[in-house]
């Protein structure tokens, strides 16, 4: 059986488990994406799936000052308990995300907090440019949905390609922590600063 990249690549993030087992856990299961959540459960390598509804209380404030002094983040990232935040592991993630923050400035964590006005803006400006090619309408839907999606991967820090590793997505990054750590984390806010920048209020 063919198990495709795509249904590999929502199994690891729905899991935590590394791609080999993901691929094994499709073909034993014929491709049901449950009953392979399930297999990997069983086979102890599932760590990560469920771990979002436990509350993350305790955590860190982490500051990244780039060379030279010019460029500064402060990351905001929780997780369950006081012992997992003072980790190497959990600290080495916080960095990772603090220097993304830096590197490609997101305008928002997920895609649901950014600013509806934004979104509307970027979405009429696609519009504009799918009409004018002069394609049909069903056309321009698909175009504009694939420029919105492109949008977001820009923007949106847990949908960015993580710039140490461009194959994986911020969130696997932090999928894989959890899977790791054992426990829900969670990135809360993030301020970057630079020098010379025009400061929003």
């Amino acid at each position: 059986m063919n198990i495709s990249a795509q249904l590999v690549k929502q199994l690891r993030e729905r899991t935590g488990a590394g791609m080999m087992d993901c691929k094994k856990a499709l073909l034993e299961t014929e491709g049901d994406l449950d009953k392979a959540i399930d297999a990997l459960r069983k086979a102890g390598v599932a760590k990560a799936e469920k771990k979002g509804v436990r509350a993350a209380n305790e955590g860190l404030i982490y500051s990244y000052i780039h060379h030279g002094g010019r460029l500064g983040v402060l990351i905001d990232i929780s997780c369950e308990t006081d012992f997992v935040a003072k980790t190497e592991d959990f600290r080495e993630l916080a960095h990772n995300l603090a220097m993304q923050v830096a590197a490609t400035n997101p305008l928002a964590i997920r895609r649901e907090d950014l600013d509806a006005n934004v979104v509307a803006h970027e979405k009429e400006i696609y519009m504009d440019q799918a009409r004018n090619s002069g394609k049909p309408e069903n056309i321009i839907e698909k175009m504009v949905d694939g420029r919105l999606k492109k949008f977001y991967q820009e923007v949106c820090l847990m949908e960015q390609a993580f710039i140490k590793d461009p194959d994986k997505k911020v969130k696997d990054l932090v999928t894989e922590s959890i899977a790791t750590l054992g426990e829900n984390i969670t990135i809360n806010r993030f301020t970057r600063y630079a020098v010379g920048e025009e400061i929003s209020s």
